[in-house]
């Protein structure tokens, strides 16, 4: 199966799913494209079981009725990269962690700043839950789908526990 993708619309808006054989390989926000080659997107489909499915669970997921994801997917980072998406994967739901945390826990203790230059390549947006992870001080800063999106990410588990999201709380 060759490089493929779909375009689904969220209630977050346009979401670009990118496929490779059985992976998913990429879900990005509509102005995030724009800083990548689309042609790297493989060819548009009306319709792929995979991307479809993905597409479903986001959905899901951002009508609170799921909070984990079942599918295969495949990164293609260099290896703090890898490391950085794995550790994301671990942050729970509902919970948020700061980029000195996060850093501090892999090892990299003089590095938040470059644990942020991984968790802003991350190419699977919401499936990588990035947006757990906030600025020193517990404020929100950079999200490739833009802090309204980050915001309404963070209200939505939040409000899934029965809580608010304030800056600074749940932190992992």
């Amino acid at each position: 199966m060759s490089t493929r993708h779909i375009v689904a619309e969220t209630t977050l808006g346009e979401l670009t799913l990118v496929a490779e054989g059985r992976a998913v390989t990429g879900v990005y926000f509509h102005h995030h494209i724009r800083r990548l080659a689309e042609s790297s997107f493989g060819e548009r489909v009306a319709s792929d079981v995979l991307l479809d499915e993905a597409a479903q669970q986001i959905r899901a997921y951002l009508a609170g009725e799921r909070r984990a994801f079942d599918l295969p997917f495949a990164t293609a980072g260099d290896e703090i990269q890898e490391a950085v998406w794995a550790a994301l994967r671990e942050i729970p739901y509902g919970t948020t962690t700061t980029y000195g945390a996060l850093a501090e826990r892999l090892g990299f203790r003089t590095s938040a700043w470059g644990v942020g230059q991984a968790v802003g390549a991350n190419p699977l947006c919401v499936l990588i839950p990035c947006h757990r992870v906030l600025g020193s001080n517990g404020t929100l800063t950079g999200y490739a789908g833009g802090l309204r999106r980050k915001r309404v990410l963070l209200d939505l588990e939040a409000a899934a526990d029965g809580a608010p999201w304030l800056p600074g709380m749940g932190a992992a």
